[in-house]
């Protein structure tokens, strides 16, 4: 076996048509796991190779809407797909706080529909999910694992938003680490430490500074590219993906320049600046 990291949406808040809402699926065998819930993650699960019906566990990183839109559209499909099958409950797991407290409520505007729909399939109305919330630790430990794959849950630095959490993967074949949305931090670094590829949200500090003063917020909670190739250099990360991009690159050029600022920190490792479904391979 193999495993697979494929990133499903490298978007941000700014919906665009290329680009589908923050997500990352890691495979290895028959375990599927997903990395937050933007807009359209079911069809990009689809697109690549995968299903909400293939889902072990979904693991959510924090409260903010760009993760989480896709997730009620994962867990009905997955209850209407079961209809025609049978599948197990898929583990869904997030930081207590807000994140915890969404997952709970998610369902409540669909009610109305379970019931009506449970009337004509003769199914029970209640998703076949168990949820499960955690503290965001101050460093890495161990949330999740089949004894195969674990997954370790660490605290990142996306202030205001509480309880925002980084994952990292260890399966047989190699490390990815999943920064989830944060600055650039140590935090960041526990979960990198001797990874294989690391999945990093990435933002052009340069480019938003070019925006009026009120318009500059983000850069006060996103992670600057040339911070990444410090990081990742400092701590000798063979392969890098960027996602969550802002600005969305739109050209080849605009690309590129994803990739000199990285390297303007340091960083001589592989870059892949991610287009949605962009995948890399361990083992």
């Amino acid at each position: 076996m193999t495993t697979t990291v494929t990133v499903t949406g490298t978007g941000t808040p700014l919906a665009t048509a290329e680009r589908a809402g923050a997500g990352v699926l890691v495979r290895h065998g028959d375990t599927h796991l997903q990395f937050d819930a933007g807009r359209a993650t079911v069809t990009r699960l689809l697109a690549a190779g995968s299903s909400p019906a293939d889902l072990t566990a979904i693991f959510l990183t924090h409260y903010h809407s760009d993760h989480l839109v896709g997730l009620q559209d994962i867990v009905l499909t997955h209850w209407t797909m079961d209809v025609y099958d049978d599948f197990e409950p898929f583990e869904l797991y997030a930081p207590n706080g807000h994140t915890i407290n969404f997952c709970n409520r998610m369902l409540e505007i669909w009610h109305e529909d379970l019931a009506v729909r449970s009337l004509h399939n003769l199914r029970d109305p209640q998703p076949k999910m168990a949820l499960s919330g955690f503290d965001a630790p101050a460093s890495p430990t161990e949330i999740w694992s089949n004894g195969e794959v674990r997954v370790l849950a660490n605290a990142v630095r996306h202030e205001p938003i509480e309880d925002a959490v980084g994952y990292r993967v260890e399966t047989p074949d190699g490390v990815i680490a999943i920064s989830g949305d944060t600055v650039v931090c140590d935090e960041v670094a526990a979960l990198a430490d001797g990874a294989d590829v690391v999945v990093y949200e990435a933002l052009r500090t340069d480019v938003i500074r070019q925006r009026p003063p009120d318009k500059q917020y983000i850069i006060n909670y996103h992670a600057d590219t040339r911070l990444i190739g410090q990081q990742m250099a400092a701590l000798g990360i063979p392969r890098l993906m960027l996602t969550h991009l802002i600005p969305a690159p739109s050209t080849a050029a605009e690309r590129q320049l994803y990739i000199d600022e990285v390297r303007q920190g340091g960083y001589e490792g592989e870059i892949v600046v991610c287009d949605d479904l962009d995948s890399m391979t361990l083992g």
